[in-house]
C-alpha cells in the first residue's frame, strides 16, 4: 500500500505572529502536523536576556497561550505539532506542555529536542550570551516515531521543522538526499508563515491580502510538494509568491542545511490549481560537516536624534547643526558616529511634513554616559541653531543593542538528542561523511537577450518583483520575473555594476550575484551591509526588509514591449 501524502501546515513564522492562527489552521481543514517558528536571531537575543531574569524562561511564551485552546484541538484532530519555540529551554516549554495537558485533561504525549545550546562549551568570546547550533531534522523524527504528539526543539534550521516530519513519515534515511532536499525546500516555503500566501509580496495589488491564510505544504514520497492553503483563507498562492519566499534570506544555488544540501537551481514550480503550486525536481547533496553555531552577545548603547530641517537651505541646515556638534562628538569621541540625511522634503509643498527633511544622528559605545552627553549637547541646541529648529522626539536614555555572529563546529561534536515522551534520552548520530567533494553547481546557461528596441525609463518594479532580507550581518535581494521575455531582459541587464548603481547605499561593499534559470530570478547577497545584524540597529533599515522595494522604485532603461 503507497504511503499516503504527509499534510504539514504553518501557524506562525516568528515570535508575534498571529496569535490566532494556531486555532485557525487546526479547524480550518485536514492536516496531519501543525508546525511554528519562532526564533530568528534577533529572538535569541530577546530570549536570552528573558534567561538572565529567570533561568526558567528562555522560551516562547505565548505558544503555551496559544496551547490552552489549540493543543485540545489538535488531539481530537490527530494532528501533531512541532515548533520550536522551546528557544533556549526546550526542556521546560515540554515541562510546562505536559502541565498543561493534565490541568486540561488532555492525553497528549511531549517530547523534546536539546543539545543546540553550546554556551558552556567552546572558547566564545567575552560576554557571548547565547551560543546556539542549527540542528537538523532527525531528533524531531526520533521523537515523532517514538509516538509524540507534541515536539519542542530548541535551536533547529527553519525547515527542520518539515523535513523532520517528513522523515518520520515516508521513513527517509540520511542517505535519500533528494528527498530530504525537496522537504527542505518545502520546509523554507512555509518557514515564514503567509509570506508564501501574499504577505509582504511585490504585486500585492492582485490579491486581498487583508488576512492571508497561513500555508500547508502537501508532501510527497519522493519529496515533492504542493504548496496551498485553507479553503476560503486570504490571500493567494501563486507561482510568484512562492518564488518570493524561496529567495528570501537566501545565497547561492547551494542551500546548505544539517539534513541535506539542497540545490536552489534544480527547483520546478508549476501551477496545480488555483492556489497550488507544484515543487519537484529538486536535487539533494551531501550536508557539510559543519554545522553552523549563532552567538549572540550585547554590543553597547544607541543614542539617536532626529532633526527637522523644514523648507529652504536643507543641505545648509544640516551642515549648521554637525559643525555646532562637531566639538562634543570629538570630545567624547563615541565609537560609532553615524549621519544621514534623507530628503523627505519637496519644494512649495502644501504640508509641512512634506516640506521637510530628517537629519539623523546615531552614536553607539559601550559607555551610556557617552550618549547622554551626545544627548545633552543636542538639546542644549534648541534656541541656538538653524530657524524651525526641532526634532522628532526628545532624547532618550538610549537602548542597547545586541551583536550576531556566526561560527561553524563540527557536527560530531554536538549532542544532539531527542528525549521521548517516556523520557528516553536518544543521541541522534549526524549524517555519515561523503567521500570526496561536491563539484560545483553547472555554470547557469543565460537566456539569449531580448532583441534592440525601443526603451524608455521606468522603475524595475513594473517588470520585476523582489524579496529582501538579512543574514547576519549581510542582505540578500532576490529578483524575479514572471515571463520569458521579461527574463531574457533581466537577466543580461542587472548586473552587479547596475546593482551598485542603482542602489548606492551597496557601493564599497562585497556584491554576488546568483542567477537561477529555472526560477527566473537573480539573487544578490551584500555582504556586511547590516554591520554586526539586526540587533545592532546599524541601518534605517535593520533588517533590509525593504531593500527589494527600494530597488523596484529605481528607475532604468527598459525595453517598451515589457511595460
Amino acid at each position: 500500500m503507497p504511503v499516503p501524502l504527509l499534510r504539514i501546515g504553518n501557524a506562525s513564522g516568528f515570535y508575534g505572529d498571529r496569535f490566532d492562527a494556531l486555532r485557525e489552521m487546526l479547524t480550518g481543514g485536514p492536516l496531519d502536523v501543525l508546525t511554528g517558528d519562532y526564533l530568528a536571531e534577533l529572538t535569541m537575543l530577546i530570549l536570552g536576556r528573558d534567561r538572565l531574569k529567570d533561568p526558567g524562561r528562555g522560551y516562547a511564551r505565548t505558544f503555551l497561550g496559544q496551547l490552552e485552546e489549540g493543543l485540545g484541538l489538535a488531539t481530537d484532530r490527530g494532528v501533531k505539532i512541532v515548533t520550536n519555540a522551546g528557544g533556549l529551554n526546550p526542556a521546560g516549554l515540554a515541562e510546562r506542555i505536559t502541565e498543561l495537558a493534565d490541568r486540561l485533561g488532555i492525553r497528549a504525549r511531549v517530547a523534546h529536542v536539546t543539545g543546540d545550546d553550546l554556551i558552556g562549551e567552546g572558547t566564545w568570546a567575552p560576554g557571548t550570551l547565547t551560543a546556539n547550533a542549527y540542528l537538523g531534522g532527525a531528533g524531531i523524527a526520533e521523537c515523532l516515531r517514538a509516538g509524540a504528539d507534541v515536539v519542542v526543539t530548541g535551536r533547529v534550521t527553519d525547515a527542520a521543522l518539515v523535513s523532520g516530519p517528513a522523515a518520520a513519515h515516508f521513513g527517509w534515511r540520511a542517505d535519500d538526499l533528494d528527498p530530504l532536499a525537496g522537504a527542505v525546500v518545502a520546509g523554507h516555503v512555509l518557514e515564514c508563515g503567509t509570506q508564501a500566501t501574499g504577505g509582504n509580496y511585490a504585486f500585492f495589488g492582485e490579491h486581498d491580502v487583508r488576512h492571508p491564510g497561513f500555508p500547508i505544504a502537501e508532501i510527497h514520497p519522493d519529496g515533492s510538494a504542493v504548496i496551498t492553503k485553507h479553503p476560503g483563507t486570504g490571500g493567494a498562492v501563486t507561482v510568484s509568491t512562492v518564488t518570493a519566499q524561496l529567495l528570501y534570506e537566501t545565497a547561492g544555488a547551494r542551500y546548505l542545511g544539517p539534513d541535506v544540501t539542497a540545490r536552489l537551481d534544480s527547483v520546478r514550480l508549476t501551477p496545480d490549481g488555483p492556489d497550488r503550486v507544484r515543487i519537484s525536481g529538486v536535487r539533494g547533496e551531501a550536508p557539510p560537516a559543519t554545522l553552523k553555531v549563532g552567538l549572540t552577545r550585547p554590543g553597547g548603547w544607541r543614542h539617536e536624534v532626529v532633526f527637522v530641517l523644514t523648507g529652504l537651505d536643507v543641505e545648509a541646515k544640516a551642515r549648521l547643526v554637525r559643525a555646532q556638534l562637531d566639538g562634543v562628538l570629538a570630545t567624547h569621541r563615541p565609537a560609532e558616529v553615524r549621519w544621514t540625511l534623507a530628503r523627505t522634503d519637496r519644494a512649495d509643498a502644501p504640508v509641512q511634513e512634506e516640506a521637510s527633511a530628517l537629519l539623523r544622528l546615531v552614536v553607539r559605545d559601550r559607555d551610556p554616559e557617552v550618549g547622554r552627553a551626545v544627548n545633552a549637547a543636542c538639546v542644549e541646541l534648541a534656541l541656538a541653531s538653524y530657524p524651525g529648529f526641532h526634532v522628532t522626539a526628545a532624547p532618550g536614555k538610549g537602548t542597547q543593542y545586541g551583536v550576531f555572529e556566526a561560527a561553524y563546529v563540527d557536527a560530531d561534536a554536538v549532542r544532539h538528542v531527542a528525549v521521548l515522551p517516556c523520557g528516553n534520552r536518544v543521541p541522534v548520530l549526524p549524517a555519515p561523511p561523503v567521500r570526496g567533494t561536491a563539484a560545483p553547481p553547472p555554470r547557469p546557461v543565460l537566456p539569449e537577450p531580448l532583441p534592440a528596441g525601443p526603451v524608455r525609463s521606468a522603475p524595475l518594479g513594473l517588470v520585476a518583483g523582489a524579496r529582501s532580507g538579512d543574514k547576519g550581518g549581510d542582505a540578500n535581494v532576490g529578483v524575479w520575473v514572471r515571463d520569458d521575455d521579461a527574463w531574457r531582459w533581466l537577466a543580461h541587464a542587472l548586473t552587479v555594476d547596475r546593482f551598485r548603481q542603482l542602489l548606492p547605499e551597496t557601493v564599497g561593499y562585497r556584491v554576488e550575484r546568483h542567477v537561477l534559470p529555472n526560477l527566473r530570478a537573480l539573487n544578490f547577497v551584500v555582504d556586511g551591509l547590516l554591520g554586526e545584524g539586526v540587533a545592532s540597529q546599524s541601518r534605517f533599515d535593520p533588517q533590509a526588509k525593504a531593500v527589494g522595494e527600494w530597488l523596484r522604485a529605481r528607475h532604468l532603461e527598459i525595453p517598451e514591449v515589457l511595460l
